[in-house]
């Protein structure tokens, strides 16, 4: 084999090597006139266009798979409802059943799982309305905590709040971040309440706005800290009926932050602290200027 063919051979593999590490739709071209070289190009390129295809066909079918799965949470909750306007009536027209009471309290369990089924299938799907706007963050973060105060104070608490006074603002949406604060706070409770303590703090950066939630539970190992927010993980403790969890809080809290262009951050030490922090836009007027 001559030095030429060597080369060409080198850039085919080094092209090829380029498409599949940046997982591109190019195809590999290759000037020359060695018709086995061609030929060898051109039945990589006919694998390529099978791979494109294949990539296509599961795009489509997993967005499909993630709107039907929206249209089945949809289509039992709106029965869940029903049954739970029932039980309301026979409770209020004077029925005093333990089991009844029983009965509602489960029924409301599946209800809110199917909630967070329904909001989860629509951010993947992508049929969830995030309407970004001007919002005072420091007021979001205040309502969330107050929300969970009385239950804090009786659980005997100690509660570490650091929200300037001075308003800071970001470009978002309230509804979703309503929902990843209050997802946090109580993900913190359920998981971290041996530490008898929550923090919340606010705080400015140069290109956004970080919350962090802070607990002092038994925290999270570093070998499950990436799985934690992944759909339907649950830790050990899940097994706990006391604490139990349904493994959709997080994802969806990460899934609504990404969508506003921001994330959220795990850095746990075990048994020491545990931070979950929300990232989010600051908001810019029309000049660019941040406010």
């Amino acid at each position: 084999m001559n030095r030429g063919t060597q080369a060409k051979l080198r850039e085919i593999t080094k092209k090829l090597s380029d498409i599949l590490e940046q997982d591109t739709d190019e195809q590999v071209m290759v000037f020359t006139d060695n018709k086995v070289l061609m030929e060898l190009c051109g039945q990589i390129n006919l694998l390529l266009l099978d791979r494109q295809k294949m990539k296509a066909d599961f795009r489509k079918q997993e967005i499909a798979s993630k709107k039907m799965l929206s249209n089945i949470s949809h289509d039992i909750k709106t029965p869940l409802t029903v049954i739970l306007g029932y039980l309301e009536i026979m409770r209020l027209s004077g029925c005093e059943d333990g089991n009844l009471q029983k009965v509602e309290a489960k029924a409301k369990q599946v209800m809110e799982l199917i909630d967070q089924f329904f909001t989860l299938a629509k951010l993947e799907a992508g049929d969830k309305n995030i309407e970004m706007v001007k919002l005072n963050i420091n007021e979001l973060c205040r309502e969330n905590v107050l929300g969970y105060y009385e239950l804090l104070m009786q659980r005997e608490y100690t509660v570490d709040i650091g929200i300037p006074e001075q308003s800071i603002f970001v470009q978002g949406d309230r509804e979703s971040i309503n929902r990843i604060l209050s997802n946090l706070l109580s993900n913190a409770i359920r998981y971290g309440g041996d530490g008898k303590y929550i923090g919340l703090f606010l705080q400015e950066e140069a290109d956004c706005v970080s919350i962090d939630v802070i607990d002092r539970g038994k925290g999270i190992e570093k070998q499950f800290a990436k799985n934690v927010f992944e759909r339907l993980y649950t830790m050990e403790d899940s097994r706990n009926r006391s604490i139990q969890g349904n493994g959709l809080g997080l994802t969806i809290a990460r899934n609504l932050a990404r969508q506003m262009g921001g994330d959220i951050l795990l850095w746990s030490e075990p048994g020491v602290q545990t931070v979950f922090t929300v990232k989010l836009r600051r908001y810019q007027d029309c000049y660019g200027n941040r406010l």
